[in-house]
């Protein structure tokens, strides 16, 4: 049925009528329609083959030749590499020169602005540019300098090692003017210094001779403006803002006239040193030296004080005639000696100034203390019955007192210094005073009287000098006069007493008795009677010890020089009753018992009782 299904689409014969013949004609021409099919199929794939093959043929051709072409090219390619790789080394090597040239002229040389920059006149000023480029200058030429010590024969470095110095000697010069300039600008009150004048200062240190001479430029410049201000100052007043009158309206008043005048220059030494610091803190390869520097250039500007500073202080010293004041005045030169000779060096005009000013007033003041000593105990009399110090001793102590609370200033504070001026002023003072008094003392006719004197003057000198310090020699030297003269009176006392109680005697044999003498009461005057008597005396003396006194000690004007007094003449008379107390009791002396006798300890607390009530 498939068959048929086939055949009778495909031949168009229906069942009904198709025969054999018929089906094999009609399957003969659906094999010729076929056949003819292919073949015109096969005919069109035909051609369609042989233009491809054209089309192959023509790209194989083509293909040859670019091939051809390749190959062409690859040679040149071959030998435009070669070529080019040869470029490349050559260009390699001129940027290696390059190279070379930049760094050896980056490190040899200076460009064209800093060229510009180093050409600046500096009498025009000059700017940081300046500076850089400078900077720059001594950088390249301390790089040419070590390259020629590598490459000695090496010329052009020779040849811009030249160059570059006499670039750098001219470039110093500029600096100088420069600061020159500057310094003609600091010749005016001003509060701050430039950065170009420090930065130039900082530049120049390397050379020594220039930075010699523009610290001198500078100190000119300060020391013109300073003696000016100083001038001004003292005669017109401070035009500061502030209501200070001028300084030579206080000449009346010396101490205070002088006072100003060191005060100011010393308030400006310590402004200029503060500034001249701060010029210099940028030469730290001075530093060694940079101390010494400051204090030559302040040393320098200050001699311009000297002058009228010294002019007029003189004239201060000369026309006074008050010690007191003057010694105030040695004493205020003498700080600011000690102050200067801290901010100044030892060889400055001003501090020289300074010390030879305090010299003068310091023999100036022990003259004057000389005349008034002198002149006061000119006047020196014999005292009055009371044996007080006469009016002439009243009036040194009070002389002295004064010169010694006069102020110092501040000064002094030294122990040596004082104790060195206070000697001074004691030889001048005290020594006169001692000598009139003992010239005083020798028309006195009491020998007593000359002691008791002495004592009260010598009491009234110790009252003065113990209130200061520094007199320990003096009042050692006092004491010893005061004892000498306690010896007097208490050898005299303790001798009046023993010979009115008649143990004076008594004294003197039991002192000089010796065991082969034999029996003490055996000795003409030792008998047991008279001792008897005079123990009965002694012990009216234990019971009224005041009668007994000399007239003289109620005159001791010391409450204290009279205890001692009276504590040593007890000890003397306690010492001479021991002796006799000791040979009455002694049984080898032959004395019988004497029932008021006294022991030793019993007289002495007598004694001791006796001086507790005084005192």
């Amino acid at each position: 049925m498939e068959a048929f299904n086939y055949l009778n689409e495909n031949l168009n014969v229906g069942s009904a009528n198709i025969t054999e013949q018929a089906l094999r004609m009609a399957v003969e021409d659906r094999e010729l329609a076929l056949n003819q099919q292919y073949l015109e199929q096969f005919e069109n794939i035909n051609s369609q083959i042989q233009s491809f093959v054209g089309k192959i043929r023509n790209m194989n051709t083509i293909c040859h030749e670019m091939t051809n072409r390749i190959q062409m090219n690859k040679e040149k390619t071959q030998e435009l590499l070669k070529k080019t790789a040869i470029l490349q080394n050559e260009k390699k090597e001129l940027v290696m020169k390059q190279t070379y040239l930049a760094d050896f002229f980056a490190k040899y040389l200076l460009t064209e602005e800093e060229e510009k920059a180093l050409s600046l006149d500096g009498k025009n000023g000059i700017n940081d540019l300046f500076f850089k480029a400078f900077n720059r200058l001594i950088e390249v030429n301390s790089n040419v300098t070590e390259r020629i010590a590598i490459e000695p024969e090496n010329f052009a470095l020779t040849e811009i090692s030249q160059l570059l110095s006499d670039k750098l000697e001219a470039s110093y010069n500029t600096l100088y003017l420069s600061i020159q300039n500057e310094c003609r600008l600091l010749n005016v009150e001003f509060l701050d210094l430039k950065p170009i004048l420090i930065q130039s200062f900082e530049q120049i240190q390397t050379k020594p001779e220039l930075f010699l001479k523009a610290l001198d430029d500078y100190s000119y410049a300060r020391k013109s403006f300073l003696v000016r201000v100083f001038i001004e100052i003292l005669t017109k007043g401070n035009k500061s803002g502030t209501s200070q009158k001028p300084i030579e309206q206080l000449s009346t008043d010396p101490i205070r006239y002088v006072n100003e005048m060191f005060s100011w220059i010393q308030s400006s030494i310590l402004n200029e040193k503060e500034i001249l610091e701060n010029l210099l803190r940028g030469c730290h390869k001075m530093a060694e030296t940079i101390t010494e520097q400051t204090l030559s250039v302040l040393s320098s500007i200050s001699e311009a004080f000297c002058q009228p500073l010294r002019l007029r202080v003189e004239q201060c010293i000369t026309r006074e005639g008050n010690c007191i004041v003057l010694y105030r005045l040695s004493n205020l030169l003498l700080y600011f000696v000690d102050t200067f000779n801290e901010l100044l060096p030892s060889n400055s005009h001003l501090f020289m100034c300074c010390r030879d000013l305090h010299e003068l007033c310091s023999n100036m003041f022990f003259s004057s203390v000389s005349s008034a000593t002198q002149r006061i105990l000119a006047n020196a009399r014999v005292p009055d019955y009371d044996l007080l110090p006469v009016n002439s001793v009243n009036q040194t102590l009070l002389l002295l007192r004064d010169i010694l609370e006069s102020p110092n200033y501040g000064t002094l504070s030294v122990n040596t210094d004082k104790r060195e001026i206070y000697n001074k002023i004691f030889q001048h003072i005290l020594d006169p005073l001692i000598q009139s008094i003992q010239l005083v003392c020798s028309n006195l006719d009491d020998f007593l009287d000359v002691s008791v004197y002495m004592l009260n003057c010598l009491n009234s000198i110790r009252s003065i000098l113990i209130l200061y310090q520094y007199t320990d020699k003096k009042l050692e030297m006092i004491k010893a006069q005061i004892e000498a003269n306690e010896d007097v009176i208490v050898s005299e006392q303790a001798s009046q007493v023993l010979d009115k109680t008649d143990m004076l005697d008594l004294y003197t044999k039991a002192m000089a008795h010796e065991i082969n003498q034999g029996q003490l009461s055996k000795i003409v005057g030792m008998e047991p009677g008279r001792v008897k008597d005079s123990i009965t005396q002694f012990n009216q003396f234990l019971l009224n010890m005041d009668s007994y006194n000399c007239n003289q000690l109620a005159k001791i004007s010391s409450t204290r020089i009279l205890n001692s007094i009276q504590k040593r003449t007890n000890e003397h008379i306690l010492a001479a009753y021991k002796i006799i107390y000791s040979k009455i009791c002694d049984p080898s002396n032959g004395y019988p018992v004497i029932e008021q006798i006294k022991t030793s300890e019993e007289v002495e607390s007598i004694l001791c009782k006796n001086e507790g009530t005084k005192a």
